[in-house]
């Protein structure tokens, strides 16, 4: 009888840290992505980051920024090679130096977040979206881009947009 019940107790502590977790995932998620330029784009990136804890969330989406921005910058410098239009080089050149930026931009903001900096880290992030919106203004002018670095920009600043808002409730 004693077994069977210390077993009931441990099934209930475990159930409940269960639900608790889903819980607090539900909370952070509810916190965090209203206030983004992509709720739904946020709550499936914060959903695939595995932790709920603010900083860990920080540091899940920095890296994956730093991934996206690494891949648009290997992007724009290969269509900067290879295309025949000269606007369109000159625009993708551009991009491959604004990408370059926001790759410094985002390594700045996790050397900040590592200190807890976090209004620094807010900062070097803004400047990185800064830069990626000057490439998707670029991209947007005639010849038109068929590209995916105008995607890719957009699914970067939308990453962007969910650090600010951790960055401001750290």
């Amino acid at each position: 009888m004693a077994n069977n019940s210390c077993l009931v107790i441990v099934s209930l502590i475990g159930v409940l840290l269960f639900t608790n977790n889903v819980t607090s995932s539900t909370n952070v998620v509810s916190t965090i992505c209203p206030k983004t330029s992509n709720p739904p784009f946020c709550s499936s990136v914060l959903k695939s980051a595995g932790t709920t804890y603010l900083k860990g969330l920080a540091v899940y989406t920095l890296n994956f920024a730093h991934t996206n921005a690494r891949k648009s910058l290997t992007l724009a410098s290969s269509l900067a090679k290879t295309t025949l239009n000269p606007q369109l080089k000159q625009r993708y050149s551009s991009c491959a130096e604004s990408y370059d930026e926001a790759i410094g931009d985002i390594e700045n903001a996790q050397k900040d977040l590592a200190l807890s900096d976090f209004n620094g880290v807010n900062i070097v992030t803004s400047g990185a979206m800064t830069g990626i919106d000057d490439c998707q203004d670029k991209l947007a002018q005639l010849p038109k881009d068929t590209s995916l670095l105008l995607k890719n920009g957009k699914t970067l600043n939308d990453i962007c947009s969910i650090i600010l808002v951790i960055s401001n409730l750290l």
